[in-house]
C-alpha cells in the first residue's frame, strides 16, 4: 500500500503544472463605448477582441484592436482612428491584471473587481475595474465589466471646436465569454 501511495505522489508531481490550470480563451466578445455630449452622442463597438483567464492565478488579460471599433457615421470612425486615437501609432489597447471576488465553486454571478493596468494611447494606469463573472457552466466563464475613461488621463486631446462634441469622460462597457482550454 505504501508503495501505490508513493507511486501516486511521484507520478504526481512529475505531471506538468499546467495540466491543473485553469485557462480559458475568449471565444465571444463585445467592447463598446459611449460618449454623452452636448450636441452628439457618440458610441461604436467591436467584436474581434481577444482575451485570456487564468483561475489558478486569476490572471486575466484582454486586448482590443482600436481600428475595430464600427460607428454609426464613417466620417467619425475616420476622426476617431486619425485624430484622436491615433490608431496607427496606437493600434491596441490592453488590460493585464488579476480578477479579486472571484469563487469557481459557487454558482450564478458574482460582483468581482479586476486590478491592474490599462494601456491606452501609449499611456498606461493602474486601473481597479468592478465587474461581474460567472461560471456559465463546468467549461465557460462571463466577464463584464462597466467603467469610465477621462480622455485626459490618457493623453487624448479634444480640440478646443469639438468640447461640445465629445465628452471628456467615455463609458466603456465590456462582455467577453470564455471557454476552458
Amino acid at each position: 500500500m505504501k508503495k501505490f501511495w508513493l507511486s501516486t505522489i511521484v507520478i504526481a508531481l512529475m505531471v506538468p503544472a499546467s495540466t491543473f490550470a485553469q485557462k480559458y480563451a475568449a471565444t465571444k466578445s463585445v467592447v463598446s463605448f459611449y460618449s454623452h455630449a452636448t450636441i452628439e452622442d457618440i458610441k461604436a463597438a467591436t467584436t474581434t477582441s481577444i482575451g485570456l483567464a487564468d483561475l489558478s492565478t486569476n490572471a486575466v488579460a484582454f486586448s482590443i484592436t482600436i481600428k475595430d471599433f464600427v460607428f454609426d457615421k464613417n466620417l467619425m470612425q475616420e476622426h476617431f482612428n486619425e485624430k484622436y486615437m491615433e490608431s496607427e501609432k496606437y493600434p491596441k489597447a490592453t488590460f493585464q491584471g488579476k480578477i479579486e471576488g472571484f469563487d469557481a465553486s459557487k454558482k450564478g454571478e458574482q460582483a468581482v473587481k479586476a486590478v491592474g493596468k490599462l494601456t491606452m494611447h501609449g499611456v498606461t494606469k493602474d486601473v481597479e475595474l468592478p465587474g461581474t463573472m460567472e461560471a456559465i457552466t463546468d467549461t465557460s466563464l462571463s466577464i463584464k465589466t462597466t467603467f469610465t475613461v477621462k480622455l485626459e488621463d490618457y493623453k487624448i486631446k479634444i480640440p478646443q471646436v469639438l468640447w461640445q462634441n465629445i465628452a471628456e469622460s467615455i463609458e466603456v462597457k465590456v462582455d467577453f465569454t470564455l471557454v476552458k482550454k
